[in-house]
């Protein structure tokens, strides 16, 4: 009984995800096509985890007021309106309003993540988060794909289109199939739409409005830093989070500017690092942990992640498909194992009834990395080739510190008065 939510929860995510991928490959040169400069491009690439940054704790919080269920019923509906004005962005304005939109529809991730919390026990957790992770590998295997034909043999529209149609029949999947799953809910209150007889009180400016959300986020940290193995895997989430998207952004240049590879061939390194991925988080993960435990694949994930980062740009040149593929491998392993393992233990050292909160500023910690790290990743890439890399290498023995310190702390879900 528990299982069968959990497949559908999976399955609307995983559709999702292959319609992200279908769009994700194409923005840069879309963008470009539409005239936009390189800052433009990359405010287009960001806008997206900026949206995610924003939305994911107020998901995340609401599900744990109002249900799961409507949150991503409601977040589904509008990713899937987002591809449909992308199909119509000519331009750069309506761009950036569709990948913001589609933005704030991704970010029910937290709410997902809260699902699996609520329809799990702990010793499955890791596993189940595991499979959120082998989605995003299989969608970075599918939608890429599908994206490129329906570019080249019918347009963008047609990718806008497509994306849309498969996001709206995950919404009709999740309206028959996906109950809810937080006991604790409550029934939706509509009396906010009521004319309220107090005028100042129903008209707040945007900057008591952003005021209170800066608010919320400050509780949220205060709510975190008040448990210390909290405190050290939010601050890991964002380590490595940056560490890893420093790096992504200097991935394609140095692949076609150092190696010499082309295009498809940069589609077959996705690919291969997307079916690790899925080999691990789809099935290994789950049995890995009942072995080893969190602790010490959370460390041994980040041991992985540096041979997987530092000495990719030391490689020869006319080693991309050979020891490229073994450096590259270490960074599949080493990412699949830290970024579900990392959520998890996050789930699990929450406090009873704030795992959608927690979950959902981890998701935003999170998009903040990755809305930083391009920045870095392209500043440090115009300084030396090697220097991205450097980075992430010296950020994931950071986290490997972390991990260690974390050893301490027995897996349990203290209250803040019981701990020191």
């Amino acid at each position: 009984m528990k299982r069968s939510p959990l497949v559908i929860l999976l399955l609307t995510v995983l559709l999702d995800l292959i319609g992200f991928g279908i769009v994700l490959p194409l923005l840069p040169t879309y963008s470009k096509d539409l005239g936009a400069n390189p800052f433009m491009i990359g405010l287009i690439a960001a806008i997206f985890s900026i949206m995610q940054f924003i939305f994911s704790p107020l998901w995340g919080k609401l599900s744990d007021k109002i249900g799961r269920r409507p949150v991503m019923l409601v977040s589904i509906f509008i990713t899937a309106l987002s591809y449909l004005v992308f199909s119509q962005a000519d331009t750069i304005a309506l761009l950036i309003f569709a990948r913001g939109l589609s933005g704030i529809g991704s970010a029910n991730i937290a709410a997902a993540q809260a699902y699996i919390t609520d329809v799990t026990d702990s010793k499955s957790r890791s596993g189940a988060m595991g499979m959120i992770g082998a989605a995003f590998g299989i969608g970075f295997i599918i939608g890429p794909l599908i994206g490129g034909v329906l570019k080249h043999n019918y347009g963008i529209q047609m990718v806008g289109y497509v994306s849309a149609a498969l996001i709206a029949f995950d919404f009709i999947l999740a309206v028959f199939l996906l109950p809810e799953s937080n006991a604790n809910a409550k029934k939706l209150n509509f009396s906010f739409l009521k004319k309220d007889s107090d005028e100042t009180a129903s008209r707040q400016s945007a900057g008591h409005f952003l005021g209170e959300k800066f608010r919320e986020y400050g509780e949220g940290l205060k709510l975190v830093f008040r448990s210390r193995p909290l405190a050290l895997l939010m601050t890991a989430n964002y380590v490595y989070t940056f560490a890893i998207v420093n790096m992504q952004v200097a991935s394609i240049l140095l692949w076609k500017e150092y190696f010499r590879a082309t295009d498809e061939q940069i589609g077959y390194i996705f690919a291969y690092v997307g079916i690790w991925s899925v080999v691990v988080q789809g099935g290994l993960i789950g049995k890995l942990i009942k072995k080893l435990g969190e602790h010490k694949l959370f460390l041994w994930g980040h041991l992985f992640t540096f041979v997987g980062v530092f000495f990719v740009p030391f490689a020869p040149r006319d080693s991309l498909f050979s020891l490229g593929l073994i450096i590259l491998f270490f960074f599949a392993i080493g990412t699949s194992l830290v970024s579900p393992i990392n959520f998890s233990m996050i789930s699990l050292y929450s406090y009873k009834e704030k795992q959608g909160q927690i979950l959902g500023l981890s998701q935003s910690v999170n998009s903040f990395a990755r809305i930083m790290g391009p920045f870095s990743g392209s500043i440090l890439y115009g300084m030396n080739f090697h220097a991205p890399y450097i980075v992430a290498g010296v950020l994931t023995l950071l986290g490997t510190v972390i991990a260690i310190d974390l050893f301490k702390y027995k897996i349990e879900a203290l209250e803040p008065s019981a701990e020191s």
